[in-house]
């Protein structure tokens, strides 16, 4: 028979399923008590959320900047090689609706969406990092140590 759990042992979780520190003699406030919403923080604005729309954010809008940069990275890809996969494709879908547009306007018209879903991936990725979850602390900015 196994020994009866003491509750000073007993691990307790939160909503997100990681384990709480057990309150000691600290004074301190609870971090995940911290008020969500804009603040204004040393490296500028951020946006504390709770820690498990934090996850998520960080996560989506990563793996949307990395979609992003890979398209555009083919786009530009396609508007430099004459000889893509990507290219001929492209021509073969234009060419079915019934336009042929020249080689230059085609090339312009690649490049610049290329360009275009580079920059739209980097805005995603600045505008995720603006997040900071519940109870994470404060940035590496505001320590004394240097």
């Amino acid at each position: 028979m196994s020994p009866p759990l003491d509750t000073d042992d007993a691990q307790t979780f939160d909503g997100t399923g990681d384990p709480v520190a057990k309150d000691t003699e600290d004074t301190e406030t609870d971090p995940r008590d911290e008020p969500t919403g804009p603040q204004i923080g040393p490296d500028g604005r951020e946006i504390v959320v709770p820690f498990r729309l934090y996850k998520a954010v960080t996560v989506f809008s990563t793996l949307a900047a990395v979609l992003a940069y890979l398209i555009g990275f083919t786009l530009i890809d396609a508007a430099t090689l004459q000889i893509s996969f990507v290219r001929t494709a492209i021509v073969y879908l234009i060419n079915s609706a019934g336009l042929y547009p020249t080689d230059d306007l085609l090339v312009a018209v690649l490049a610049i969406t290329g360009i275009g879903f580079l920059v739209a991936g980097t805005a995603v990725y600045v505008l995720g990092t603006r997040f900071r979850g519940q109870g994470m602390g404060k940035p590496q900015g505001d320590s004394s140590e240097h």
